[in-house]
């Protein structure tokens, strides 16, 4: 565990996490975070086999789609290592 600091994103999440109806050691609302935001990266953009999109499918929105997963994923890392 690190003592740097977080991005305002995942700041933002950890504030959540601590809120009144979790009060309890450091380390666990971090890892709810994080687990919390792993499940919603699973189920808003679900990692996907690129020969699962259509032929015809816009190219910017299989980026976007990885971005947004990557992003998620990113910032429950960090409050992993939180």
């Amino acid at each position: 565990m690190t003592n740097q600091p977080l991005s305002l994103a995942a700041q933002a999440i950890l504030d959540a996490a601590t809120s009144r109806w979790l009060d309890v050691d450091d380390d666990i609302p971090s890892q709810v975070a994080a687990a919390a935001l792993r499940a919603a990266a699973d189920q808003v953009v679900p990692d996907d086999n690129p020969l699962s999109f259509s032929t015809g499918a816009p190219q910017a929105f299989e980026i976007q789609r990885r971005t947004t997963r990557r992003q998620l994923l990113a910032i429950a890392a960090e409050l992993e290592t939180q």
